[in-house]
């Protein structure tokens, strides 16, 4: 005799009715018996028991074939609650959601009085959540953390389990320095940012994206990028200058000086140091940099930091110089190009930087780069999961306000006093590099032949204006159909400290109709802090800064800028 499907425990109010069910298999007819601990249930002589269950009870039963073979089932219990108590039926459950679904937490209690729900979230009480379902739209991380559910009536309370509710978060910060003040300046690291924030971006990451930092400024740009770590995935990106020093590594400033030192640097080991003890589901560390010291002093007794926890550490050369090319006038780096290559696959990370390693075969580089990669994961992590964000806290909630600071300006339609109608837009090819456009929509029977100008109050210098990297940033403009009569690009935004906002005068020039005469009419749209002026680098703690100088003025030196590409000073 084999039993192939055993009874089940159950819990159910009292004068409940539940049928328990037996089934099994052998020759001939099956007799079937359920008994009690105390005795053999009257009547119970089938394969299904049903009974009023009026107090908790164990059960099992017997089956039995005409050869004298038998086989007893499981023991199984009916609880029986008292229905004059309060009990919660179902939980809800833990959920993972993106940012933007909807999600819904149930709870289900009976008992005499009817009782009454109130949701809790990280121990806060939900004004308005007083139902037994919880409905949740347009998930953002604002609605991450442990949900619980109070159930009670005049005579008693009852707490439901906790349940997390987890919100996916990616964020990624990309640093590209090329306008050296003291050194050869580069010219890849323009498209390699901004192709791979795009990249990133479809892979569900939010991204800031900066050019051109001193090392003041690249400290607070990181020290923001902190704050914004949880338990997710981040990936920190660099190209530009750097070297390697007593086996540290070093990312070079625009404004290091002729020679530099360590202390004139970011230390890389500081920043992952830093990542890791947010403890964050997967860090990636990717730098597009030189590595090469040459050193005439005894090295420093600093010794090499690994790295830990969830951390891969990939390096675009080991021990040895990285390359960037020109190709059809624009201009990228062996490593980027490679790694934007292969970025979006869904292999474990690891893979895809192996992938990356073939740009050792490139003919421009053999021989000369060699990808290094360095990892401590635990399990396969890939840049396309998602990454869970558990809990929320305080710092939850600074990360998601410095997101909503960076900010675009909305378009905007301006009518001047002639009758023409100027739409001003905004784009942002960095998060402090804003572009702006100016386009005439409405023309008016008293003006002709209207030009438009654009000015900003305070002035911000384009770096890229009439340099080597011009014809670039320009292409990455107008990939769009319209084409504005008029545009600026405004450099640098994290230098913007003035108290006041960033003011765009826009400055109508017309022919009128009547009077022949030229004419300019002017008005001002007031942006406030765009993008990444709204972070405030310049406030900066000192403290911090002491912090940082204090970990990478250990180790002194002479240094060489080494970066080197094809085509261009300096490149091989």
């Amino acid at each position: 005799i084999f039993i192939v499907r055993q009874p089940y425990s159950v819990c159910v109010p009292v004068n409940h009715r539940v049928t328990l069910s037996v089934r099994a298999q052998g020759t001939g007819n099956l007799q079937y018996q359920w008994f009690t601990p105390d005795n053999e249930v009257f009547g119970g002589t089938l394969a299904d028991l049903t009974i009023k269950a009026t107090k908790s009870q164990l059960f099992v039963c017997r089956i039995n074939d005409n050869y004298c073979n038998c086989v007893f089932s499981e023991w199984v219990k009916v609880k029986v609650l008292d229905i004059d108590k309060l009990h919660i039926a179902v939980n809800p459950k833990p959920q993972t959601v993106r940012p933007g679904e909807n999600f819904t937490l149930r709870c289900v209690a009976f008992g005499i009085p009817t009782p009454q729900y109130q949701w809790y979230r990280n121990g806060q009480g939900l004004k308005g959540k007083t139902r037994d379902t919880l409905q949740v739209d347009g998930a953002t991380a604002e609605h991450g953390g442990t949900y619980l559910c109070s159930v009670t009536n005049i005579l008693q309370e009852r707490w439901t389990e906790a349940v997390d509710v987890n919100v996916t978060d990616k964020v990624a910060l990309l640093i590209g320095n090329l306008n050296y003040s003291q050194h050869p300046g580069l010219m890849a690291p323009v498209m390699d940012v901004h192709k791979l924030a795009n990249l990133l971006r479809q892979l569900g990451f939010r991204v800031v994206s900066l050019l051109d930092l001193t090392r003041d400024e690249m400290l607070a740009a990181i020290e923001r990028f902190i704050q914004l770590l949880n338990r997710g995935v981040y990936l920190f990106y660099y190209a530009g200058h750097g070297y390697e020093c007593a086996g540290r590594n070093y990312l070079v400033a625009v404004d290091a000086p002729q020679p530099y030192r360590p202390e004139n640097c970011v230390c890389v080991q500081r920043i992952m140091i830093s990542m890791q003890q947010r403890q964050t589901a997967l860090s990636v560390i990717l730098l597009d940099a030189c590595r090469k010291y040459k050193q005439h002093h005894i090295p420093s007794i600093i010794m090499p930091l690994k790295p830990s926890g969830n951390t891969v550490y990939g390096y675009a050369c080991e021990d040895a110089e990285a390359f960037e090319v020109q190709d059809g006038g624009k201009s990228t780096g062996i490593f980027t190009k490679y790694l934007n290559k292969h970025i979006l696959r869904s292999d474990k990370v690891t893979h895809v930087l192996e992938r990356v390693s073939e740009l050792g075969t490139d003919c421009l580089v053999t021989g000369r780069q060699a990808v290094e990669i360095k990892h401590t994961l635990k399990e396969p992590r890939s840049l396309t999961d998602p990454i869970r964000t558990t809990g929320h806290t305080q710092e939850l909630r600074l990360r998601d306000a410095c997101w909503r600071q960076a900010n675009l300006p909305e378009k905007q339609c301006l009518r001047f006093p002639c009758g023409v109608e100027v739409e001003v837009s905004f784009s942002a090819l960095f998060s402090n590099v804003l572009v702006i456009f100016a386009t005439v929509k409405t023309i008016s029977p008293q003006a002709q032949d209207c030009t438009v100008a654009l000015s900003s109050t305070p002035p911000l210098e384009d770096i890229f204006s009439g340099s080597d990297h011009s014809e670039e940033m320009d292409s990455l403009l107008f990939t769009n159909s319209h084409s504005p009569d008029c545009t600026m690009r405004l450099c640098a935004l994290q230098r913007l400290k003035s108290q006041s906002s960033l003011v765009i005068r826009v400055d109508l020039h017309y022919t009128h109709t009547d009077s022949k005469l030229r004419q300019t009419e002017s008005q001002e749209v007031d942006t406030g802090k765009p993008l990444v002026a709204s972070c405030r680098f310049y406030q900066r703690k000192a403290a911090a800064d002491e912090r940082h100088n204090g970990a990478s003025a250990q180790s002194t030196g002479h240094v060489p800028s080494s970066k080197q590409t094809v085509a261009g000073h300096c490149r091989p």
